[in-house]
């Protein structure tokens, strides 16, 4: 059987993770309870941001929550 690229696999990943994002910003907290993952090759949270398709802001007294950017909202469309 052929071995899958990292690519391949992670490509879905990043797309469900910035399509949760863009419905409604979320907290940083539960954005890395709910994507952190344990294999070092599947790195989800960090690909979307080194990419630039979220961001992490902190709000005044609310905390820091993470945004869809334009590019992850470009990505998500095409």
């Amino acid at each position: 059987m052929a071995q899958a690229s990292e690519s391949t696999i992670i490509e879905p990943l990043v797309r469900d993770l910035v399509e949760w994002i863009t419905k409604e910003p979320r907290q940083y907290r539960d954005v890395i309870d709910t994507w952190r993952t344990s294999c070092p090759r599947l790195m989800v949270w960090e690909a979307a941001s080194d990419r630039g398709f979220v961001e992490r802001k902190q709000l005044d007294g609310r905390g820091s929550y993470v945004f869809a950017t334009e590019a992850g909202r470009n990505f998500i469309q095409s």
